[in-house]
């Protein structure tokens, strides 16, 4: 099969993304990879799409880095090809970081990958979910019992007094926004600085205010989910826990944080259990939670990285199970054509 990854630019990948993993995956077992990204469509006047993408040259990669190197190479030139050429679209861009610089960008990828899907090709995550799913307030679509106590406002008052209600203080951070950017623990509603962190937060667009989790001075666990299960291999679940730096409360990795082995608990599963319906429903294929304790403080569906660390920590290829399941689902596609819909397809 071919497969394609939508990524905001080859440039920018690195050999330790979670892309780049599972482009060696796909290609170490005999697929064709190629790169898209945001100003590569082209909807023609007789309304065919066709896709301007880098091709990875075929050869036989055993490590990323090797990959990695190979693409870049490649990125110098492009050819273009059919939708119809393309059987797997694999969207794994990052909106908020095309949302200021480049905000025609940001939802190319849902754009573009609405009209893949309806001329036939499997595009996953499915655009529709994704298209809900493009900030922060997505979780608010989750039980309450397994959320933090949340406020979504512009308002400093309003955040304030929420902050007052609050025993052990609150995050503030964007609500269009990643990697723990802009990211601030707020103790008081007096604090002095927080006219200072909502003006540098609240830069674009609005605010969460979310009750503050002790257990999180211990970092958080994130838990990979495909197909609306947590995803196991050989007894191993691809799941970590990421340790903020001392004196750091964000635990993105690449943010210092540092990545630990964990054992997944029932309660970890209990609330992979509860957001499974709806993940499903939006046809979410590959999403990371990020739990505290027992609650989900966020859901991450269009990047989830740390996919080759929790491989490396439990001497588990976790790739090779999500590039086999894109290979189901082709065959399904091939097999029943247009009779099941893309965002069913995503999470058979």
């Amino acid at each position: 099969m071919r497969i394609a990854f939508f990524v905001n630019s080859v440039e920018s990948e690195t050999s330790g993304y979670t892309t780049t993993t599972l482009a060696l995956t796909a290609a170490q077992r005999g697929h064709s990879v190629v790169y898209v990204e945001p100003g590569d469509f082209i909807l023609r006047p007789d309304d065919s799409l066709a896709v301007s993408v880098v091709v990875l040259p075929s050869a036989p990669y055993k490590a990323v880095e090797k990959l990695h190197a190979a693409l870049q190479e490649a990125a110098t030139q492009k050819k273009t090809f059919a939708t119809s050429d393309i059987d797997i679209l694999f969207l794994r861009n990052d909106p908020s970081l095309d949302a200021s610089n480049r905000p025609w960008a940001a939802n190319a990828g849902l754009m573009f990958g609405r009209l893949a899907a309806e001329r036939g090709v499997v595009v996953v995550n499915d655009p529709d979910g994704l298209e809900q799913a493009q900030n922060k307030l997505y979780l608010q679509a989750f039980p309450e019992a397994i959320r933090p106590p949340t406020l979504i406002s512009r308002s400093v008052a309003e955040i304030r007094a929420f902050i007052d209600k609050q025993p052990r203080g609150c995050i503030v951070k964007p609500l269009q926004g990643s990697g723990g950017k802009n990211v601030f623990k707020i103790a008081k509603p007096d604090d002095s600085n927080l006219n200072q962190i909502f003006e540098a937060a609240s830069g674009d667009g609005y605010l969460v205010a979310q009750a503050y989790i002790p257990e999180a001075k211990s970092g958080d666990v994130r838990l990979f989910l495909m197909n609306g299960r947590p995803l196991e291999r050989d007894g191993n679940y691809a799941a970590f826990r990421r340790v903020p730096a001392k004196g750091d409360l964000r635990s993105n990795i690449h943010a210092a944080g540092t990545a630990r082995k964990i054992k997944v608990t029932d309660k970890m599963l209990a609330i992979a259990e509860l957001v499974r319906p709806k993940l499903v429903s939006d046809g979410m294929f590959l999403v990371g939670l990020d739990l505290v304790g027992d609650k989900l403080l966020e859901i991450n569906v269009f990047t989830p990285g740390g996919l080759a660390r929790a491989s490396a920590m439990y001497k588990t290829d976790f790739a090779a199970a999500i590039i086999a399941a894109l290979e189901e689902k082709l065959t399904l596609r091939r097999a029943y054509a247009n009779a099941v819909s893309n965002s069913r397809l995503a999470t058979l």
